[in-house]
């Protein structure tokens, strides 16, 4: 056995002659190409490394990519320094061991050839290794800071008593290392076969099980066996992250079977490890082969047979009583990390009907009942507010604003410049670089209000003359509450692409009175300087545009504005965060800025149960606002839930990332929202968390559901989604801007409650759930939507309407809960659009509103409140009385009034009868002249 171990002397490393004479000019090109392949990758690099380094600089993080990078060039290193030194010692061995007379009838220079590839081969082939083991470990930066930042729970798990950041933080760094070792293992294990085999086939004699070769491979198996059994250790504490019991989390046959199976398999890893290592001192490979066996054998017996005859025949037949304390668990876990343990719960009981009174006190709600919504909304702003061509909506969102003293909701959209829209004769490098380079204001209308064409009125529109945009209403007098002195949108939704500003070419603004274009030089401080050769050669490679080294426009004070689009942006600047999927713009302090929502995450969270089967995550918090200045592209990162362990750990890791909320202008805190995506989740997840009891919970006692409604051209049934209202809350004096969404529970669907978010002032964020009675018939938006279709004088509107040419486009059916005192009730609303065919230009004809006894179509909302309750709205009372009416307060209808609504109600039905006979006698014409062709 020694003798295998002897230098090999025959092994020299002779770089002189490592080159036949003959192939030497061949081997001088490709070690060159090599070279200057290698020389680019590590100019590439470096000039990645400098343009960042300017861009995180600018924008006052240079300390955050200083961070990442370090960490990452550290693990690298420590990566690959940790799997070279084995890989490199089993390589040398398996040369060495693998030596031997050589067979083959080749010639000495073929040999010398063939023995020097196979030498430079297995260097290669050690240092790419080593360099993707590197890499595996660099890229798991952000877990290793964790670790190493990690902050408390206060939570313990009741299994393992251990403290919840233990789960979140430290498992995953020993799971993800006991991996990388067991891979690292496995990849050394094949590449010494792999160089024992290419060494006897060079030899020329099969593949030989020498000695030395079987203590080399039994020392790395044994290895590989013993990091098996700390696998198996690890896997212990992962049984709280089960999902193969009645709940996710430890469960019954999880900790009555799996657990101490795990424990003997950790044992029987570690003794076969040790057969093994014996083995590489014995004849022959049995006891290699039997210890490999009998992991394998008892794996099978303890992780799948016991297991599963636990849950047949000790578990199914009483699955509850066995069940049931995994079940509370799974309960107060999921409600944790989903923030549902802080919703505040209550009963609601609605009357079928809505009174007169009730709608009195909740005027405001009234007022604010959203009509147009994202799409229509969408299309109608780009058909009549892109004044330029080479503008562009992306979509429009949600918010309120005071105008005219009043808080009112209103949809609102950036106007994005997009250069892809200019004619394609006029895409030049100037125009899309140079001067067509941001966009400019907004377009904001309230949600209630639309013209007799059915076209949104505006609370701001157009591109003014002056360059300033005032928030205001028509009707309005006096200086409005928000005016926007520089509206230039630099940084946007739809910015994907870069500018160079400030230049000698002037960049497009807007159109001043008389017609004239006015032009801008950048005045602000967004982007990169690039003064420099240095910079703008660096910047041309990274785009691939060499116009950027050679245009002549650029100056010494001209910058270079990249990531422009605001999730890319703050994305680069923390890839730790998800973000929501709907950031939006805000008009504060003289300007524009965009507010994007940010949540921490984790899908280590104990029993609680995950989201989906593509998400995973079972912990979420909007812990992170970040806002970003539509003009200079300023990044700020508040943390508004310094509760939340996971923030706290990445503002110990970057502690100059994250503000304190306070840091947060006053004007830009008003129009924080309750992110959809984040009540998304956590609606979803108390359909069927509402229910504490374990055993209402088993038997999915009141299991509760999305409602559906018809939506759209065709009327298809869709989920109803969460949506901003702005409503008095049960109990609460005033109105707020409120996030809802209705439930559903039984067959055929009944109200089962609503839960709703709360958007202002220091209730921001409190969870509120209303459920209806169980005994009491609450009609669902699906019966509402039914309700709608049977009715005749709505059916025939949309017969006479909706016909070749023309299609109609049924909106979000709306469930508005109203209440004041003792009294509640229940208000439906749906807007109804028309569109011409071929056109995108939707207008909005009519309103319906229902109760549960009563649905009526009417032009307006206050029309339609008269027709559903009798009750004339201020607005609408100001018009028939030549008195003036106090805004906002309630005006009880005059008798002349109710009588000329009951007289105007006969003329319609009157009306209704005489269309109906109309349609008869042009179906009876339309069958005749069928007939005579």
């Amino acid at each position: 056995m020694a003798a295998s171990f002897e230098r090999d002397s025959d092994f020299t490393l002779d770089f002189r002659n490592a080159i036949p004479t003959q192939l030497g000019n061949k081997i001088k090109w490709v070690v060159l190409a090599a070279g200057l392949i290698l020389l680019f990758i590590l100019l590439t690099l470096a000039r990645s490394f400098y343009t960042d380094w300017l861009w995180f600089t600018e924008l006052g993080y240079r300390s955050v990519y200083v961070k990442i990078l370090l960490t990452r060039v550290v693990l690298f290193i420590v990566g690959a320094a940790i799997f070279v030194v084995p890989v490199a010692v089993s390589l040398y061995f398996a040369k060495r061991l693998s030596r031997g007379p050589e067979e083959l009838p080749l010639p000495q220079a073929t040999r010398d050839l063939l023995r020097r590839l196979i030498f430079w081969g297995t260097i290669i082939a050690a240092g790419v290794l080593s360099v993707i083991f590197g890499a595996l470990v660099a890229s798991q930066w952000e877990l290793f800071l964790r670790f190493e930042s990690a902050v408390t729970f206060g939570l313990a798990d009741p299994v393992f008593n251990k403290d919840v950041s233990f789960y979140v933080f430290s498992l995953p760094v020993y799971d993800f290392i006991q991996g990388w070792f067991l891979g690292a293992a496995i990849v050394t294990l094949l590449a010494s076969l792999g160089l024992y085999f290419v060494n006897f086939s060079f030899r020329g004699v099969g593949f030989l099980i020498t000695p030395g070769l079987k203590v080399h491979i039994s020392i790395i198996v044994a290895l590989v066996m013993i990091i098996l059994g700390f696998g198996h250790w690890l896997d212990r504490w992962s049984l709280v992250l089960s999902d193969q019991g009645a709940v996710f989390g430890a469960t019954y046959t999880d900790l009555n079977a799996r657990k101490p199976a795990l424990l003997i398999l950790t044992f029987i890893a570690f003794a076969s490890g040790i057969l093994i290592l014996i083995n590489g001192y014995m004849r022959g490979i049995r006891l290699l082969a039997g210890g490999v066996a009998l992991w394998v054998v008892m794996s099978l017996v303890l992780l799948v047979v016991w297991p599963n005859a636990m849950q047949r025949f000790t578990v199914n037949p009483q699955e509850f009583a066995k069940e049931q304390d995994y079940i509370d668990r799974n309960i107060e876990f999921t409600r944790a990390g989903f923030g549902l343990g802080t919703i505040l719960e209550e009963a609601y009981a609605p009357e079928p009907d809505l009174t007169a009174e009730l709608i009195s006190q909740n005027l405001e709600t009234v007022d604010n009942i959203r009509l147009w919504d994202h799409s229509p909304l969408s299309s109608v702003y780009r058909q009549i507010q892109l004044i330029r061509p080479y503008y562009d909506f992306k979509d429009a969102d949600v918010d309120r604003y005071m105008v005219g003293g009043r808080i009112r909701q209103v949809m609102l959209a950036a106007r994005e410049v997009a250069q892809e829209k200019l004619d394609p004769d006029a895409q030049t490098w100037v125009n899309t670089k140079l001067r067509y380079t941001h966009g400019f204001g907004i377009a904001m209308s309230p949600v209630t209000e639309f013209t007799p064409e059915g076209r949104p009125e505006f609370f701001a529109s157009d591109i003014p003359s002056d360059g300033t945009i005032a928030i205001q209403s028509t009707s309005e007098v006096g200086e409005p509450e928000t005016v926007i002195s520089n509206p230039r949108i630099y940084y946007g939704e739809k910015t994907v692409d870069y500018v160079i500003v400030n230049t000698n070419r002037a960049e497009l603004d807007y159109q001043a009175e008389g017609g004239e274009l006015k032009g801008i030089k950048y005045f602000g401080t967004g982007g990169v300087p690039i003064s420099s050769r240095l910079r703008r050669a660096a910047y041309a490679w990274q785009f691939g545009d060499v116009n950027i080294l050679i245009t002549g426009n650029i100056t010494g004070g001209s910058r270079i504005q990249y990531r422009r689009e605001i999730q890319d942006r703050i994305s680069t600047l923390a890839p730790f965060l998800r973000l929501d999927d709907d950031p939006y713009i805000v008009a504060a302090e003289g300007g524009l800025f965009w507010i994007q929502d940010a949540y921490t995450l984790s899908d280590h969270f104990p029993y609680s149960d995950p989201v989906g089967d593509t998400e995973g995550f079972n912990y979420i918090r909007n812990s992170v606002k970040v806002t970003v200045d539509a003009f200079n592209g300023t990044v700020r990162f508040y943390n508004v839930d310094p509760s939340d362990p996971l923030v706290q750990t990445y503002q110990r890791i970057f502690p100059e990332l994250f503000l304190p909320i306070e840091d947060l202008p006053a004007s830009l805190k008003s129009h924080l929202r309750y992110p959809q995506d984040l009540f998304g989740f956590q609606s979803s997840k108390y359909l069927r968390y509402h229910m504490l009891s374990a055993l209402d919970f088993y038997n999915l006692e009141d299991l509760w559901n999305i409602p559906e409604e018809k939506f759209g051209q065709s009327g298809v049934l869709q989920e109803v989604k969460p949506y901003y209202v702005i409503m008095k809350l049960p109990g609460e004096e005033r109105e707020e801007f409120v996030l809802l969404l209705p439930y559903t529970r039984n067959e055929p669907p009944i109200l089962a409650g609503w839960l709703a978010a709360r958007n202002d002032g220091d209730s921001y964020g409190e969870l509120r759930a209303f459920s209806f009675p169980k005994d009491k018939q609450v009609d669902s938006p699906e019966q509402i939507e039914a309700k709608i279709d049977n009715d005749p004088a709505i059916s025939e509107w949309f017969t006479l309407r909706c016909q070749e040419g023309s299609t109609c486009i049924r909106g979000n059916l709306l469930v508005i809960p109203m209440a004041s005192g003792d009294s509640s009730s229940l208000l439906y609303a749906e807007p109804v659009y028309l569109q011409a065919e071929g056109v995108e230009f939707p207008e909005l004809k009519q309103v319906i509103l229902a109760t549960q006894n009563k649905v009526v179509m009417e032009a307006s909302v206050p029309e339609a409140v008269a027709a559903l309750t009798g009750f004339i709205m201020p607005a609408a009372a100001a018009e028939v009385d030549d008195g003036p009416t106090p805004s906002g307060e309630a005006v009880a209808p005059p008798e002349t009034v109710q009588t000329g609504i009951e007289s105007l109600d006969m003329a319609i039905e009157e009306l209704k009868k005489s269309l109906s006979t109309l349609e008869e006698a042009l179906q009876s014409l339309k069958t005749e002249l069928a007939g005579g062709q």
